[in-house]
């Protein structure tokens, strides 16, 4: 397994996407949380329509988009009839954007519950922070980076670990919309994938539960990293004085 260049490639996709699903989809969701946190009108639509996405199935998501991103689909086809025929491509197919057109799915897919966890913490701010800092002369920008980021650090790491944890088990969306086979060849195959198609599909069930122990692996020792330099500050937070007290002895 760990010599065969098909399981390192999956591997690297795997990262790839939580690094791109952390840099796509936080920044976002913060702007669109700060938005929904301010008294709009339509608010509640906007939230039904970011979050709506989130509910629906994976195996619907995934054939709504096969079917659109096909070369004779319905993106492909609408910049024909705009006059942006030169734009056309094989977006799931060509290795070049087949990553990119993944990350545009799940970014659509998942940022709907990115930005209920931000909504939320960002309600649990008190809102007399806002006022002092408006008598003290701050804008809005400036209140946002001073008070609402800091304070929403232990929501957006509690969501980068959830979206860390779920990029690497990605299984679903990949399957649905690249098949069986041309996952590795267009450069989306991940860990998950791979023990699919070389382990059930390929009657080599030993070695499918070897490439299931291995990812099970890796995700242990991401977790336990992210926990032991990122999550400690909030875990100890929220212990007790007698409780440091215990785990200091």
């Amino acid at each position: 397994m760990l010599q065969d260049d098909t399981f390192r490639a999956a591997v690297g996709h795997n990262f790839t996407i939580v690094v791109l699903s952390l840099l796509m989809q936080g920044p976002i969701a913060i702007l669109f949380a700060l938005l929904l946190n301010q008294k709009i009108r339509g608010r509640s639509v906007i939230r039904v329509l970011i979050f709506a996405p989130y509910v629906i199935a994976e195996v619907v998501v995934g054939t709504g988009w096969s079917l659109m991103l096909q070369d004779a689909g319905a993106l492909n086809s609408l910049l024909e009839k705009v006059g942006l025929g030169a734009l056309q491509n094989s977006w799931i197919a060509d290795p070049a954007i087949a990553m990119w057109s993944l990350m545009i799915i799940i970014t659509w897919k998942y940022i709907g519950f990115a930005v209920i966890l931000m909504l939320a913490g960002m309600q649990s701010i008190p809102e007399e922070l806002y006022e002092a800092a408006a008598i003290d002369g701050a804008g809005f920008w400036k209140s946002q980076w001073s008070i609402t980021l800091p304070l929403l650090g232990p929501t957006i790491r509690i969501w980068a670990f959830l979206s860390i944890i779920g990029s690497l088990q990605l299984f679903d969306l990949v399957n649905i919309i690249w098949g069986q086979y041309i996952a590795a060849t267009a450069g989306t195959s991940t860990m998950a994938t791979y023990m699919y198609q070389n382990g059930h599909l390929a009657g080599s069930y030993g070695y499918g539960n070897a490439v299931a122990v291995m990812l099970f692996l890796i995700s242990l020792v991401v977790a336990l990293v992210y926990q032991r330099f990122v999550l400690r500050r909030d875990t100890e937070g929220a212990l007790t004085g007698d409780s440091r007290k215990g785990r200091r002895r």
